[in-house]
């Protein structure tokens, strides 16, 4: 086998991104290579990125002016499990060209969808260094296998805690080859890069002295038939409060055109809805919502650090580490939802959870991160994987 020697040039890094959560994830640890000499990247973008239906989020990527390598149109309409795993294989079939042509050292891999898997299986074959963020954690659905699927074509794994280190170990992978880093998306929150609230109140037309609730949910895949039971259900909730809502439109998985359908036609006059948003503004809607409500891994990973109260319903989130500002409800019926929601506004809740810590870590991992994609040789040990049991 012919092993790629370490590049006498800059180490490219390469990163793909699908999905409006994932460049949350690499923005910060983009920024950290570009102080380093001796690194350089470039950016693969894909899915709803370029999509119109779901706010053309690459504008927000080409005003922070960053390198985009190539722009992938994968993404078929229908939003069924049929469209969304042919999207996949042409995202695929697509891929190995434009790492080529990029000549990249090492491929960054973000989370759990099904562009990311795509890249790891492009990455391993075509022996390019794959390094994975957030890898080992747990979820509810087919995102859940898919993490650990990359975890096997990975050779470098990137911990948000120790829960996921370990089980990164217990699946037999090598334990040089993890590092426990945190989670990246929170190191933008610690640096304080959020939209400021005045700004936000006259963006939103937001009424300061009223509550304000923060809506982002997703389709099951595994229910994508029950999308628009679902999101219909946590509407008549949100009708039992009236208050003030915003509503951030959902991604592209299976379901997602009935839910977006529903969502678009069923609008409240309490609502405003927003198909993208920068993320320095979901960020400062996070520090000033009164509840996050949804299926938001959001809700999880960002919404701690700021103390907020997070409705998590249904299933897609179901095992991962969380942090005690999160009210699990386990169905999607409007009478579960409210009482989550009456918790959640409750003066005891409140003082509970202004002790929450964040369990992703603590803001500071892009540096951790890019140390090792900067400092880890590309030799024999690093692309030949021995699983340990």
């Amino acid at each position: 086998m012919a092993v790629k020697k370490t590049p006498q040039k800059k180490r490219k890094i390469a990163f793909i991104a699908g999905s409006r959560g994932e460049y949350g994830y690499i923005r910060p640890i983009i920024e950290e290579i570009q102080k380093r000499s001796d690194l350089d990247y470039g950016l693969i973008v894909s899915n709803m990125h370029v999509l119109d239906t779901f706010g053309s989020s690459i504008e927000e990527i080409k005003k922070d002016n960053l390198k985009i390598h190539a722009a992938i149109h994968n993404t078929l309409d229908g939003y069924n499990h049929l469209t969304m795993t042919k999207s996949l294989a042409i995202f695929l079939l697509q891929l190995p060209e434009y790492l080529r042509q990029m000549d990249a050292d090492m491929l960054v891999i973000s989370g759990d969808r099904g562009e990311q898997l795509m890249g790891a299986i492009a990455g391993a074959h075509m022996y390019i260094p794959v390094a994975h963020i957030q890898a080992g954690e747990i979820s509810g659905n087919i995102d859940n296998l898919t993490r650990h699927a990359i975890a096997k074509y990975a050779h470098l794994h990137f911990a948000a805690n120790k829960d996921a280190a370990r089980r990164l170990i217990k699946m037999g992978e090598q334990s040089f080859r993890v590092h426990m880093v945190g989670a990246p998306q929170l190191d933008e929150l610690v640096q304080q890069r959020v939209t400021p609230a005045g700004v936000l109140h006259k963006k939103f037309d937001i009424d300061r002295t009223k509550p304000l609730f923060l809506i982002a949910q997703h389709p099951v895949t595994e229910e994508f038939d029950k999308a628009e039971h679902q999101i219909r259900e946590t509407f008549n909730a949100l009708d039992r409060f009236g208050h003030q809502s915003i509503v951030v439109l959902n991604n592209s998985d299976a379901g997602s055109a009935a839910m977006r359908n529903f969502i678009l036609n069923n609008k409240r006059p309490y609502m405003r809805v927003v198909s993208n948003m920068p993320r320095e503004d979901y960020l400062g809607l996070m520090r000033i919502a009164d509840v996050l409500v949804g299926n938001s891994s959001s809700g999880l990973l960002e919404a701690p650090t700021f103390k907020l109260p997070a409705i998590n319903i249904g299933t897609r989130q179901y095992g991962r580490v969380r942090g005690t500002n999160v009210i699990d409800v386990r169905t999607h019926s409007a009478k579960a939802i409210v009482a989550g929601i009456t918790k959640a506004l409750s003066t005891a809740f409140k003082k509970k959870i202004k002790q929450c810590t964040n369990p992703y870590g603590d803001g500071r991992s892009a540096r951790r991160i890019v140390d090792v994609l900067q400092s880890t040789p590309i030799d024999e040990k690093l692309l030949v994987k021995r699983i340990t049991y």
